[in-house]
């Protein structure tokens, strides 16, 4: 689904291959992929990226609305800092996950909750019930920022990536 939204500091919008480089700063490194659910390795060079982002825009207008893979971009300076997703959880694939991944050299500064209130938002508007995000006990940053967007912590679970994780949910108010 094409989508461009824009927050007080910030661009969301679709992936392009030619963010290759400042994706690989996101997901190229063991400090973020070692976070994300499921546990990832990290891709070792831009063209192993941008064959990731070809895949991501290719599955887009596949995915069931209001899915999607959005790139997260600072406007004062037009960087790239990092991404967010919203997709069906398995394995059921029915419920929305909101997902989100930053350089680690703009961590702390707000971002993932600035661009998950402007996602969470913008999916709830699209008629979406409820919003899920789910993180490992020890990802501290993780719980924080679902925290912060205001999720309710519902319990732990093995049921979505056979790991035990965390999950919280947001409804519309």
């Amino acid at each position: 689904m094409s989508l461009e939204l824009q927050t007080d500091r910030l661009l969301i919008r679709e992936w392009k291959t030619d963010d290759a480089e400042a994706a690989l700063r996101v997901y190229g490194t063991d400090e973020v992929t070692s976070r994300l659910t499921p546990e990832l390795r990290p891709l070792s060079d831009a063209e192993a990226m941008r064959s990731v982002l070809h895949a991501w825009i290719e599955a887009g207008p596949n995915l069931m609305p209001p899915a999607g893979r959005w790139a997260i971009v600072r406007k004062d300076d037009g960087e790239v800092v990092g991404g967010l997703s919203l997709k069906l959880l398995p394995p059921y694939e029915e419920d929305f996950e909101l997902t989100w991944a930053l350089s680690p050299d703009v961590w702390g500064q707000g971002y993932a909750t600035e661009a998950g209130r402007a996602i969470i938002s913008w999916a709830f508007e699209q008629g979406i019930e409820e919003v899920f995000a789910v993180a490992r006990s020890s990802n501290e940053r993780a719980v924080a920022v679902a925290r912060r967007l205001g999720m309710e912590w519902v319990g732990e679970t093995e049921k979505y990536y056979d790991t035990r994780l965390q999950v919280f949910r947001l409804r519309p108010a």
